[in-house]
C-alpha cells in the first residue's frame, strides 16, 4: 500500500485520503476532547466537501476515527438530508422552500433554475443519502432545502457556498452563467 493509501476494516482501499486531509480531520477531532464521536458531523461535512459524497470507505474511515460502528455513521447520514451517499453535480443549487421564501416565489425560482441547467423540474430528492436531481452533464444539481435563515431577503438560494438573495425569475440565467465552466 502506498504512503497516502489507507485501508478500511473491510479491506477497501481509501487512496484519496491525503496527509493534509488527515491533519484537517485530526484538528476537528481535537475540538471534542471529551468524546471523539462528537466529531462525527464535522467529519462528515469534511469528507463530503472534499470528495463529493460519503461512500462506504468514508463511512468506515470516519467510524474508525471516532470510535463507533459504521452503522452509527450511516444513521447520521440518513438522518440529515444534507449528506449524500452518491455525488451530486459539480455545482449544487439549493433553493429555500420554507414559508417566507415560498410566499416570495421560491417554487417558481426552483423551476427556473431547473430549466436553466437542464434538470427535470418535477424530479425530487428528499436527501437522506440520495443525491439531488442532477443535469445529464453532471454539472448542476437543484434541490429544495429547508430554511437558509434569510427570511427578510426571500426568495434565496445557496449555490455551493454562495448565498443569493431576493432572486427574481429573470435573474436566474445570469446567476447560472456565473457557475458555468
Amino acid at each position: 500500500m502506498g504512503m497516502n493509501e489507507r485501508e478500511t476494516q473491510s479491506g477497501a482501499q481509501v487512496a484519496k485520503v491525503t496527509p493534509e486531509f488527515e491533519a484537517q480531520a485530526e484538528d476537528l477531532i481535537s475540538r471534542y476532547p471529551v468524546s471523539r464521536r462528537s466529531a462525527t458531523l464535522p467529519l462528515l461535512h469534511l469528507w463530503q466537501n472534499t470528495f463529493g459524497s460519503i461512500d462506504d470507505s468514508g463511512v468506515e474511515w470516519i467510524a474508525a476515527r471516532v470510535g463507533v460502528g459504521p452503522v452509527q455513521v450511516v444513521e447520521v447520514i440518513t438522518f440529515y438530508p444534507w449528506f449524500r451517499r452518491k455525488s451530486a453535480g459539480r455545482t449544487i443549487i439549493r433553493v429555500c422552500r420554507t414559508l417566507s421564501c415560498a410566499l416570495a416565489g421560491s417554487h417558481d425560482i426552483k423551476e427556473k433554475f431547473c430549466q436553466a441547467v437542464g434538470v427535470d423540474p418535477h424530479s425530487h430528492s428528499h436527501g437522506f443519502g440520495a443525491p439531488p436531481p442532477t443535469a445529464p452533464d453532471g454539472e448542476f444539481s437543484v434541490e429544495f432545502v429547508e430554511c437558509l435563515a434569510c427570511c427578510g431577503s426571500a426568495p434565496v438560494a445557496l449555490i455551493n457556498d454562495d448565498l443569493h438573495e431576493r432572486i427574481q425569475p429573470e435573474d436566474v440565467p445570469a446567476i447560472v452563467k456565473k457557475y458555468q465552466s
